[in-house]
């Protein structure tokens, strides 16, 4: 991809939709707050959107959480 397709307003990855009832619901099972679990779906639906895919595989789903904790450790 080049650069200049980037700086472009009219490239378009796709879209996230954050469910908030659930992300509230995950939080608490996953003795998160709010605002993490939001975040960490964030930074999920963005990897999708980057082409990783943690259903195709174990080694696939290791990379991706892999680079999301990655990310989120950055964020911390």
């Amino acid at each position: 991809m080049l650069e200049a397709e980037l700086q472009s307003p009219d490239y378009i990855l796709g879209d996230i939709v954050i469910n908030l009832h659930q992300a509230k619901r995950q939080a608490k099972e996953y003795g998160q707050t709010f605002y993490e679990e939001v975040t960490r779906l964030l930074i999920h639906g963005l990897f999708h959107l980057l082409g990783y895919d943690h259903e195709k595989n174990k080694h696939e789903a290791a990379k991706m959480k892999r680079k999301e904790l990655e990310i989120l450790g950055g964020i911390g």
